[in-house]
């Protein structure tokens, strides 16, 4: 069943009501089930006592009366089952809810493993970390989903690729019901699968001694299994102790590679059943886009589906991993437990392991998918990007932010292209400099990853997105926050040299020096740049770089945003508008807080 995607709101709204009233059910269904098992036990219990004392012919009526119990538990054990599943599936909505009305920040994956500071604009434009673009996205299950959609963040696609991922991210839009059993596949489990460290076992090629794991323990385990029973039929123990002496020795003298093998396989191989229900849902699934077919395929184009194969590895990993039990334990010194089924396991990775990295790139790229496409159903009024090759060209109407609730965002509009190649934007404290660009900055990550946009039109060429926004010091490494500054100038200096065009965004750049120097130093390093074909903003509160615009007609030009000073309360319009900023408002805030200036 598809969703409507022009009422998100309302289709979450509705799917949650129906979830309370089925969370309620079950749990009155739960209740009454927990009190049947209590009477059923309470008159087993009664009954055997009074038919042992009085008439112990008749105790074969306790076997109904134990059928009975295992009958309740199982139906109980049934609605547990879907008591949790309602609550899983009544989460993943209240979240859903959450992002429309703005209380999302802090209840999803921040992503803070993915955050490099030297990166040239992750820090800058908040892709990671609390209340980040990540969080605000992402839905995935697995950590390769993760993976997936922070590297579309941190580095743009082709083309070509984008064009694909816009296609699939359009008609999973609409599929609600597909991505809610993604979110349902497997146990709870918020974030499972490593895929590092599995694709690192399935590729390689070490492998226990195969005579040792396919002969000689079968062997072994078979004679003393048999001597055991002749030395409960016949008595001849001498055989079944002499046969114990001959495993144990050969237990440990193997331990050394069979405990290894078994420790890698235990550390690689984590919530396999969630890898194989998220494959599961994926096969099962129609798709008519090229992206979302060819992604499927990987997962159906063998004899076995990839789901399959992966329930047949958790199976014997499962089995591997009972010798933890005490009993298994001690029966592993004779009969070789670990040793023959992590034979089993890697049997199994010399026949797929070539395939288990494609089957993880897979589910890392439909889990990406889905949670753009989850973004773009939550935000029908987004818009996706229309790219052009001739370079460089940035055109915006009507964008905002996306972290900005669309109640409160501004909208403005501005165009960038092998003319004008750049804005440098004045403007008092507060009046919205930053958010402007980090808003040009963020809609760009996001054309480039394949998502909409928060915008009514976006035109684009390729661009490598760069940035100088909110560079910190550091005292581990020694830096202060104007050589921090200057390294990422250097950084920018350097992908500017590279084929596709640059997309600058700098604020208040070299504020750490005098006037003078952040003057020269700020048009020698923009010259640079536009020479070389960069486009990009400049925002500033000093007035002595808006000369450097009139300083280059029609390549650049001012901007400013202003304010105003009413009744005590600085007020904000954060509309874009052409020429250089009249107003200033550091001294008015010092006085409005009672500072005698």
């Amino acid at each position: 069943m598809e969703s409507k995607l022009d009422d998100p709101a309302g289709e979450y709204g509705r799917r949650l009501n129906a979830l309370v009233a089925e969370q309620e059910h079950l749990a009155r269904r739960s209740r009454l089930f927990g009190l049947a098992k209590l009477i059923s036990i309470t008159v087993t219990v009664v009954a055997a006592v009074v038919l042992a004392k009085y008439d112990p012919g008749y105790l074969y009526i306790l076997f109904a009366l134990v059928a009975l119990i295992v009958l309740l538990f199982a139906l109980h054990e049934r609605t547990l089952v879907s008591l949790r599943r309602c609550t899983r599936l009544k989460a993943f909505y209240e979240r859903g809810q959450a992002r429309l009305n703005g209380t999302w920040a802090g209840g999803g994956q921040p992503g803070d493993r993915f955050l490099d500071p030297a990166h040239p604009y992750a820090r800058d434009l908040d892709l990671f970390g609390k209340g980040s673009m990540f969080e605000l996205l992402s839905t995935a299950r697995t950590r390769a989903g993760e993976e997936t959609l922070a590297a579309w963040l941190l580095a743009p696609a082709a083309m070509e690729e984008i064009a694909g991922r816009q296609s699939a991210i359009e008609e999973l839009r609409s599929k609600l019901d597909f991505r809610e059993q993604l979110a349902l596949a497997g146990e709870d489990i918020q974030i499972g699968v490593r895929p590092d460290a599995l694709i690192a076992w399935s590729e390689e090629t070490v492998r226990l001694n195969p005579t040792l794991a396919r002969i000689v323990a079968p062997v072994l385990t078979a004679l003393w299994v048999l001597n055991l029973l002749a030395w409960g039929v016949f008595g001849w123990y001498q055989a079944a102790l002499l046969m114990s002496l001959v495993n144990l020795l050969v237990t440990y003298r193997t331990r050394a590679q069979v405990d290894p093998s078994a420790a890698a396989i235990e550390a690689a191989m984590h919530d396999l059943d969630l890898l194989a229900a998220i494959f599961r849902q994926i096969e099962r699934q129609s798709f008519t886009s090229s992206k979302l077919i060819d992604l499927q395929t990987i997962l159906t184009s063998g004899k076995i589906p990839a789901s399959e194969v992966i329930s047949k590895l958790n199976r014997r990993v499962t089995w591997l991993e009972s010798n933890d039990n005490m009993f298994v334990k001690f029966a592993d010194l004779f009969i070789f437990w670990t040793a023959q089924w992590t034979a089993a396991v890697e049997a199994w990775r010399a026949q797929y392991g070539r395939d288990v990295r494609g089957w993880i790139d897979a589910v890392g790229e439909m889990e990406a998918l889905c949670s753009l496409a989850g973004y773009a159903y939550e935000n029908p009024a987004d818009t996706f990007p229309q790219f052009v090759e001739h370079a460089p060209h940035l055109e915006m109407e009507g964008f905002a932010h996306p972290l900005i609730p669309r109640s409160r965002a501004v909208a403005n509009d501005f165009k960038l292209d092998d003319h004008l190649q750049m804005l440098i934007i004045s403007g008092p404290n507060m009046a919205g400099k930053s958010t402007f660009i980090r808003s040009v900055g963020v809609n760009a990550v996001l054309a480039q990853a394949g998502a909409p946009v928060r915008a009514r039109k976006m035109i684009l060429s390729p661009l490598a997105v760069t940035a100088s926004i909110c560079i910190l010091d550091s005292l581990q490494g020694g830096l202060s926050r104007f050589y921090a500054e200057i390294m990422r100038l250097k950084l920018i200096d350097e992908q500017s040299r590279g084929a596709i065009p640059v997309l600058f965004l700098l604020d208040e750049l070299l504020s750490g020096t005098n006037s003078h120097d952040r003057r020269v130093g700020t048009e020698s390093f923009v010259h640079t740049l536009l020479a070389r074909g960069a486009i990009g903003l400049v925002t500033t509160h000093d007035l002595a770089l808006a000369e450097i615009a009139e300083q280059m007609p029609g390549q650049a030009a001012n901007f400013h945003f202003e304010d105003t000073f009413e009744n005590g309360e600085l007020r904000f319009n954060y509309r874009l508008t052409p020429g250089v900023v009249s107003t200033a408002n550091a001294l008015k805030l010092m006085r409005s807080v009672g500072l005698a200036v």
